[in-house]
């Protein structure tokens, strides 16, 4: 493996490095002081936004209730968030199944809409093929700034769809769209932190869905 590869993550490991003792000390130290990092972000996000969450995981339980689906979709390692999200509400580890789907997971598709039309509508246009007034759009950003979501957000706005985003950094676009209804922001600026944070944010936001519905049950 090049050196290259983990320069940006571990700089200060050396191709001609021969101290096995002190590089393993080093890797150590980095990897504690980013778990750190990750921890007392995860807690402020989530302290900081129970309140949303809770409200948010409402509004979801009211719409799942009346046979509503979550449609989730991001781009990148965010696809793969997407695909987390429908994994957790179709098949809980606890709880009720519940519908949901990951707009990211289809490549057929996602590749005809991109050659065919553009990558700006590959989820956009599958909210018009799919979406109801009644379901659910939940998009997945560390920027704040994909157009294909604020396309995808902006088409389930027009369907009366509730919408849902989680977005690192600032918000970026996300957090002043008037067609996103909720955003969820991880205030950092290093994508593996944002990533981490918005995974504990969802596994939260769905344990809170399962609450509401309990009780309303």
């Amino acid at each position: 493996m090049s050196p290259e590869t983990t320069d940006f993550l571990y700089p200060f490991i050396e191709g001609d490095e021969t101290d096995s003792t002190t590089l393993l000390t080093d890797l150590a130290l980095s990897a504690r002081g980013k778990w750190a990092q990750s921890t007392a972000l995860r807690t402020e996000t989530l302290e900081r936004t129970d309140q949303q969450l809770r409200t948010v995981a409402g509004e979801m339980a009211r719409r799942l209730t009346a046979g509503g689906r979550i449609y989730a979709f991001g781009n990148g390692g965010s696809a793969t968030d997407a695909e987390g999200v429908a994994q957790l509400y179709t098949r809980p580890p606890t709880g009720l199944p519940l519908a949901a789907r990951s707009l990211a997971d289809d490549q057929a598709v996602l590749t005809a809409l991109a050659n065919d039309i553009g990558f700006d509508v590959v989820f956009s246009r599958q909210l018009i093929a799919h979406g109801r007034p009644v379901d659910i759009a939940m998009g997945f950003s560390t920027s704040g700034n994909s157009d294909n979501l604020m396309m995808a957000f902006a088409e389930a706005a027009r369907q009366g769809m509730l919408t849902v985003g989680l977005a690192g950094y600032d918000g970026g676009r996300m957090a002043t769209d008037a067609n996103l209804e909720h955003c969820i922001v991880v205030r950092s600026d290093s994508v593996h932190r944002v990533q981490e944070s918005q995974a504990s944010v969802v596994h939260v936001l769905w344990a809170y869905v399962q609450e509401s519905l309990t009780a309303r049950s």
